[in-house]
């Protein structure tokens, strides 16, 4: 049996709204800096392309000699010989690779059976069933439409689907970045009051350590021991490390309230991707 699981249609999405956004940039908008080092906007979708083909099957291309400085894994080194494959491209070459490639994959999902979703296998957060493992890449590509956005200054898809999931998945790493990255003591609390995720009211994430773990809470007994106050893209720029906490404080992107200490180890601590 075929299916069409959940999470292909926020992955559609995701994939549309890219190719939407990059058939409006202009030649010198392809080749401004992203905040990824040593990534312009073209790499950017460059490097969409390659993870995709690596998941359809495709060969890699020849490791990069010398390694550039601003890679620190293996990981990172099989990224970049994809982007220095599509260099010599224009972006409107590459954009035209990316909405082909994510075409194929759509049609793979598609017709993929059910159990294919179900079964375990490695991904970015450990051992993962294969839908957990598309849930993460439509964050993954959800950030970095958001990288392109940021670097040629066309703020936009902060609501719908995708970055509805792409942002529960970063807020569900906070309890991490409490717990273990800011060392937040027994019974400490901290808030995060996030704007711009909706038109309404701030999004509120609370979490508290209980018997030495941080976790998410629907509600505090009292008030948070620390609140750290910030909109979506500073949110998403933190934890994804596209800002670090001093240069988010210096530039005004973040307010904190109650226990500044504690406070100020959480936004220095929340970039927690690789």
């Amino acid at each position: 049996m075929t299916t069409g699981d959940p999470v292909i249609a926020p992955l559609e999405e995701e994939w549309a709204a890219i190719g939407e956004l990059g058939l409006l940039l202009s030649d010198q908008e392809w080749d401004m800096p992203s905040e990824c080092p040593g990534w312009s906007v073209k790499d950017v979708v460059s490097h969409m392309v390659g993870t995709e083909s690596s998941l359809l099957g495709e060969p890699s291309p020849a490791p990069v000699d010398p390694v550039p400085s601003h890679v620190h894994n293996s990981m990172g080194a099989s990224n970049e010989a994809w982007v220095q494959m599509f260099r010599s491209n224009s972006g409107p070459e590459v954009l035209a690779l990316f909405v082909e490639v994510t075409r194929r994959r759509l049609s793979e999902l598609r017709a993929s059976p059910v159990s294919r979703f179900e079964q375990l296998g490695p991904s970015p957060v450990g051992e993962a069933p294969y839908r957990e493992f598309l849930q993460v890449r439509v964050m993954d590509c959800w950030v970095h439409e958001q990288d392109m956005r940021v670097a040629t200054g066309r703020p936009g898809h902060r609501s719908g689907p995708a970055a509805e999931l792409s942002v529960d998945r970063l807020a569900s790493a906070m309890g991490f970045v409490v717990g273990k990255k800011a060392r937040a003591p027994e019974a400490a609390s901290v808030r995060f009051d996030v704007a711009g995720v909706t038109d309404e009211q701030p999004r509120r994430l609370d979490i508290e350590v209980r018997d030495g773990r941080a976790v998410a809470v629907d509600h505090l007994a009292g008030e948070p021991t620390a609140v750290v106050k910030l909109d979506l893209e500073a949110f998403w720029r933190l934890a994804c490390g596209r800002v670090q906490g001093e240069a988010a404080l210096s530039a005004g992107l973040v307010e904190l309230t109650g226990d500044e200490d504690l406070a100020h180890r959480v936004v220095d601590n929340m970039g927690f991707m690789i």
